[in-house]
């Protein structure tokens, strides 16, 4: 017997028992996202590896270590592991700045990041999420939070909460990295070796640390000081307090949070993150914001745009389980041929329905049809001679005959 070849790890089939939750996720965001103007985009699953280190963050975990490269051709590709980068390539190349702003683009589908392997989350994953082009005002920043609370709710989180914080524009940032590192310079020792990394080239990063060792040293009251202060300049303070107008408004809740940087190195102003305590245990379900630079360091024109990004298995863990659709009639016969037929009667009237392909004993077609639709359609040699169907309600029992070509307004 030839050896059996297992999925590899880090990868998930989705069968068709669980392939309903998915639908689930992407017929919501397509109702959702249309609401407000965002129309969908799909790009390619590999894309040069220059597009990454340059888009993401040559500082960042996903381009230093888990993104999954290779060489064809002599030429450097990545299986992408996030979608932002790939989208502000495809605006660029198709010339979607002459468009008018904003330009609204959302998508769905799988990336890839070399990690550990645990519960939600998987070597590929799946994400959802927006771009939005063209509009720098805080305006666009509320509506993209939103948004993604309301396609939350729209699947069914309703207990949710937003974290926000702004990074400033490079301006009031660089002196606010410098004074991280001098207040950070007498732990340089003690710091894990990721921070000591991202001392040099992203102090911003140190604050994204989760060991617990630095976390520490964060703590600390004179680093805590200084982590805390408020170094925006006045145009992103005005940025970020119109933005917080807009949510209040909107009686959106939010909490703020000076230690969110999200993972990525291409975010200015506005991050944000939102949990769902759902279930009882609070997970982050969505995270996102403003990257006014990527475009144009991507070869575009200066373009401000904010987006943001779920994991699909994170809310698929959160919701529960879709049960499958029903058939609308199984049709029960000794005479395949005749079968055959009503079945394709009924599939050109728009029907989902099966017969039994195998023909299996009546009994045996029965109990099928009793598991897998919510009507048994009954052709026996009778209703054949009558040009007739029996048509029994699976849930009730009852049944009724009627003429063939009216069983489809009866399922």
């Amino acid at each position: 017997m030839a050896k059996i070849i297992n999925v590899i790890k880090g990868t998930k089939d989705i069968l068709p028992q669980d392939v309903g939750e998915w639908h689930r996720l992407e017929e919501t965001a397509l109702k959702v996202f249309s609401k407000y103007g965002y129309q969908e985009i799909r790009t390619p699953i590999f894309e040069a590896t220059e597009l990454f280190a340059r888009g993401v963050g040559d500082t960042t975990d996903i381009v230093n270590k888990e993104m999954y490269t290779f060489e064809k051709s002599e030429r450097s590709l990545t299986l992408r592991p996030e979608n932002t980068a790939g989208v502000v390539r495809s605006f660029i190349e198709n010339g979607m700045s002459r468009l008018s702003a904003p330009v609204k683009l959302w998508y769905k589908g799988p990336m890839f990041r070399y990690e550990r392997p645990q519960a939600g989350r998987q070597r590929q994953f799946h994400q959802v999420g927006v771009e939005m082009f063209g509009i720098k005002q805080p305006a666009a920043d509320a509506e993209v939070i939103l948004l993604a609370i309301n396609y939350l709710k729209a699947l069914g989180l309703n207990d949710l909460e937003v974290e926000l914080n702004s990074l400033g524009c490079p301006k009031c940032r660089e002196e606010y990295k410098a004074k991280i590192k001098e207040v950070l310079k007498p732990e340089f020792n003690n710091l894990c070796e990721d921070c000591q990394t991202r001392y040099e080239k992203n102090p911003l990063r140190l604050l994204d640390c989760k060991v617990e060792s630095c976390q520490a040293i964060f703590s600390k009251p004179e680093i805590k000081e200084v982590i805390f202060s408020d170094f925006l300049c006045e145009e992103c303070a005005e940025h970020y307090s119109q933005l917080k107008e807009y949510l209040d408004k909107a009686k959106v809740k939010y909490t703020e949070n000076k230690l969110l940087v999200r993972g990525l190195d291409y975010y200015n102003r506005t991050v944000f993150e939102i949990k769902s305590n759902d279930l009882g245990s609070q997970n982050a379900v969505c995270g996102g914001g403003r990257y006014d630079s990527l475009v144009k360091n991507l070869g575009g024109e200066d373009t401000p745009a904010i987006g943001f990004a779920m994991g699909m298995e994170r809310l698929n863990a959160l919701l529960p389980k879709v049960e499958p659709k029903l058939l609308d009639g199984y049709i029960v016969s000794n005479s395949p041929v005749e079968a055959f037929a009503l079945a394709e009667e009924l599939r050109a009237a728009g029907k989902n329905v099966e017969f039994d392909l195998a023909n299996k004993k009546f009994t045996k077609q029965l109990e099928k049809a009793s598991k897998v639709a919510r009507y048994a359609l009954i052709l026996g040699e009778d209703e054949i001679k009558e040009n007739a169907v029996s048509v029994k309600n699976l849930e009730t029992s009852e049944q009724i005959k009627v003429s063939r070509e009216n069983v489809s307004e009866m399922v």
